[in-house]
């Protein structure tokens, strides 16, 4: 079938969540269909990247993406508009033109639109079979449930319901959609109760890439390798050290944490400062710092979808321990696979149990790598993608 594949992140060289999901889910498509990729992008593209995805597209195209300006007047202007604010002010008639164009010149069977900035573009083109990639909820939503005064609540409320509304109408306009889980999927259902055609594809990893190896150990190292520029993350990273970490420096005061990922714009100077932290910022690779690790941290109390960072240190055999936010939607068996905690003195507990036993850390490494092996490979996820688009796009036919 021939696949048009609309993404807001460019999705070459896949180094962030997004990137990796779109990649992989791309070059499964590749392997069966004709895919044409029209993509934002948040920098220029050189050659080098666009090569990159032409191994696999047939046609790659890039658009400049402007970033959201909440102060903007087409932001302000989307106060009155049934779309989100954010989607009303990066709207681009550039993006719009070249869609249109590409749908006009080929004859496509399916549309793909990757996340709720990508699914506008969809409306109205004469493409029989549409479908929402990664329809997001819960970040927005618990936004609202969990708003600690009322104007923030109001606020959340309001956000919340907009979106709500728009969503249950773009949805009419697709023949199917996928979350990364089944808790999203379970929310989205609430957001547009008649919805049926929905699929659950969770995020995944390279296992090949991510192959088990014996490493010299860094004794003591805790990790949390996540881009500190998204907010669950900074939430993450500041409950840890504020909350938990001096828990553990009592106990081990030679443990190390390491934190890896973007510092762009982000004020680190706004964390506690304890000894034996270090902010990495971006590592090219960062499989041989996180393989080296005794332990992978995952302290989250915010956000959706499944969590890379988690699935990435499993691969890799590095035990983890985290929050059930942290873990959600992941298929995982607590003291088998990883250590769950949720208060702050279970965590640090948690953490001084795992540090000082090494039969512990290795059942969990062995345990986590046969989870990912078996669930959480993307050449499985992929196939599963592509199971649920040809299942659509038969349903439509025969509609």
């Amino acid at each position: 079938m021939r696949v048009l594949f609309l993404s807001r992140w460019f999705p070459y060289p896949p180094d962030n969540g997004a990137k990796i999901r779109i990649f992989n889910l791309v070059k499964g498509l590749a392997a069966q269909h004709a895919v044409h990729l029209i993509s934002f992008a948040s920098e220029s593209v050189s050659d080098e990247r666009m090569n990159g995805m032409r191994r696999y597209c047939q046609l790659v195209e890039a658009v400049q993406y402007r970033s959201f300006r909440p102060s903007s007047w087409k932001a302000l202007q989307g106060f009155f508009s049934p779309r989100p604010r954010s989607v009303e002010d990066t709207f681009s008639s550039e993006m719009q033109a070249r869609v249109d164009r590409a749908s006009r010149a080929t004859p496509f069977d399916i549309l793909i639109a990757s996340e709720i900035d990508m699914a506008a573009y969809a409306v109205g083109l004469p493409i029989s079979v549409k479908i929402f990639e990664e329809v997001e909820v819960t970040t927005i939503y618990e936004q609202f449930a969990k708003a600690d005064s009322l104007g923030r609540k109001l606020r959340g409320g309001l956000t919340w319901w907009k979106l709500s509304r728009y969503l249950a109408n773009l949805l009419q306009t697709f023949d199917g959609c996928t979350v990364v889980s089944e808790i999203e999927g379970k929310r989205l259902q609430q957001v547009s109760p008649g919805y049926r055609s929905i699929g659950v594809v969770p995020n995944g990893v390279d296992v090949d890439a991510l192959r088990f190896e014996a490493v010299t150990p860094e004794l003591d190292t805790l990790i949390y390798n996540g881009s500190l520029t998204y907010s669950a993350n900074f939430d993450a990273v500041e409950h840890f050290l504020q909350e938990i970490y001096p828990r553990i420096l009592v106990e081990r005061s030679n443990v190390k944490f390491l934190v890896t990922g973007k510092l762009e714009g982000v004020s680190v100077e706004r964390l506690p400062c304890y000894p034996g932290v270090t902010f990495t910022g971006y590592l090219d690779d960062v499989r041989p710092t996180l393989a080296r690790s005794w332990a992978s941290v995952a302290p989250l109390r915010l956000g959706g979808g499944t969590r890379l960072k988690i699935l990435e240190a499993m691969a890799l055999g590095t035990p983890v321990i985290a929050t059930r936010k942290g873990a959600e939607g992941l298929e995982v068996v607590p003291d088998r696979d990883l250590l769950i905690a949720d208060d702050p003195v279970e965590f640090a507990a948690q953490t001084l149990r795992l540090l000082g036993d090494a039969d512990l850390r290795q059942r969990l490494s062995r345990s986590a790598r046969r989870l990912v092996e078996t669930q959480y490979d993307w050449a499985t996820i992929s196939q599963r993608f592509n199971a649920f688009v040809e299942q659509v796009a038969e349903r439509a036919a025969s509609a």
